[in-house]
């Protein structure tokens, strides 16, 4: 208890720290110019109330590497606000299905434009309902994804950043894709949209879509002060290679039975590594020191969840203003979560002798991309991923974040019922909106989870 009690105290500071260090930094005038501004600036600077979900109720070392993960979202969400502080004579928005690689080996600043919609639910669960009420007022269906709504709600408030440019895509769905079209009118700023191709799979898409990364790289030049540096973007890549290396070694140890580590420092670290900080040493060590703590506690016969009794794949966006799910499911029934569909990936390594082999490495991971990938093509691209991780970290349940607004996989849960019922596989899918409590809130979910884990699991609560 000590133990946890000092990791908690030590990160708490250590976070204020480096946030007051950005305030200071940028001075008290400007800072509270810029909060007017952007008023979600104060949701991103209560960051710290992650340690008290995903740290107070776990063991030592899973507990410090949940702390680590949140260190690290924290000078993530710093470094994101110094752009907006400071590079505005380079700063372009991006989509979160098209990774920040080649921007940054361009010398450009980055702000993508899902960020605050991701990261903001986790610090405070209610904090999206204002901005997808602003946009269904203004007459965006309500029943498309709120993750779009809310990034179309932030445009019309006019809380995006001040950018030179913007890059986006046909990924991942229809309501995401479309969002851009009434971003671009709200800003007025050139738009270069690149086309994924609906089958990937083949040489032939891998071509076409390396060439859609070269007329991108020459629109940025054309729009932006941005210039390609090809050793910056072998020196990224290089670096992006070793972290997933590291996630590899970290997935080999957790397919330990019970597990060394589990759920959030598995999955928030690969969502905050891979799309915010690829290529960056920072991202490489925290995977690392993930995997050493894991190592400790195997080398030790220690498991991260101290009663693991279920082990669990998570399949679609995590419930993003009920981050704690796992926490608590741990507590209550000893599920352990090994495994998410927005992690897990068949495309970790770039060859980087050359620009069309680096081109050809990123595009195949875009192109890949989580939920992009699973919901596109044929229905096995949505299936046999989910059934490889089942068998391969030797689980005992499918878990569905059955997001309503989401369409594409809302469509396949008659087919996974009938595919899980073949294999004897037990499946939950909880029915519930990624961003908006108001349709089911924490205790909803927990109720959904509650009936699966009595009625289809036999289990009993381990708290009461």
């Amino acid at each position: 208890m000590i133990k946890k009690l000092w990791i908690y105290i030590r990160y708490w500071l250590f976070n204020w720290f480096k946030m007051l260090w950005m305030g200071l930094k940028h001075g008290p005038f400007d800072m509270i110019r810029d909060l007017k501004k952007y008023p979600w600036m104060l949701s991103l600077i209560n960051a710290n109330t992650l340690l008290l979900k995903l740290v107070s109720k776990r063991t030592p070392r899973y507990a410090e590497a949940n702390a680590m993960v949140i260190s690290e979202v924290v000078s993530s969400i710093i470094k994101q606000l110094e752009g907006v502080f400071y590079d505005k004579d380079k700063m372009i928005l991006h989509e979160d299905m098209v990774p920040p690689e080649i921007f940054r080996a361009m010398g450009l600043s980055t702000w993508m434009i899902e960020f605050n919609g991701i990261l903001m639910p986790l610090v405070e669960p209610r904090s999206m309902e204002q901005y997808i009420d602003i946009s269904e007022n203004e007459g965006v269906p309500p029943d498309i994804c709120s993750l779009p709504k809310s990034s179309m709600g932030f445009a019309l408030k006019g809380h995006l950043p001040e950018a030179l440019a913007m890059v986006t895509s046909n990924l991942p769905c229809d309501g995401g894709m479309a969002a851009y079209t009434l971003i671009e009118k709200k800003l007025n700023i050139p738009v270069f949209r690149l086309d994924i191709p609906y089958n990937f799979y083949n040489e032939r898409a891998v071509e076409y879509f390396s060439n859609e990364l070269k007329q991108m790289i020459a629109w940025l030049e054309q729009h932006t002060p941005g210039r390609m540096n090809w050793d910056r973007l072998r020196e990224i890549c290089e670096e992006r290679n070793r972290m997933a290396e590291a996630e590899l070694e970290l997935w080999d140890l957790i397919r330990t039975k019970p597990a060394p580590m589990a759920a959030e420092p598995i999955y928030l670290s690969h969502l905050w590594g891979f799309n915010l900080a690829p290529g960056q040493k920072i991202a490489t060590r925290l995977f690392e020191k993930i995997g050493e703590l894991a190592k400790l506690n195997l080398k030790e016969g220690l498991q991260a969840v101290a009663n693991e009794k279920y082990r669990a794949l998570l399949w679609n966006p995590p419930t993003l203003h009920f981050i704690d799910l796992f926490a608590w499911a741990e507590k209550a029934y000893g599920v352990s979560l090994l495994m998410d569909s927005m992690s897990y990936n068949r495309q970790p390594f770039i060859d980087t002798k050359t620009p069309d082999s680096m081109l050809k490495g990123l595009s195949n991971i875009i192109m890949q991309g989580p939920m992009a990938r699973h919901t596109r093509g044929p229905s096995e691209n949505y299936f046999n991923d989910m059934f490889h991780i089942y068998k391969h970290f030797n689980l005992d349940m499918i878990w569905i974040a059955g997001h309503i607004g989401c369409k594409n996989t809302q469509a396949l849960n008659g087919i996974l019922r009938e595919k899980c019922r073949e294999s004897k596989i037990p499946l939950l899918i909880i029915d519930y909106d990624l961003s908006d409590t108001r349709i089911v809130g924490r205790d909803g979910i927990i109720a959904q989870v509650e009936q699966f884990m009595e009625n289809i699991m036999k289990a009993k609560r381990l708290d009461k």
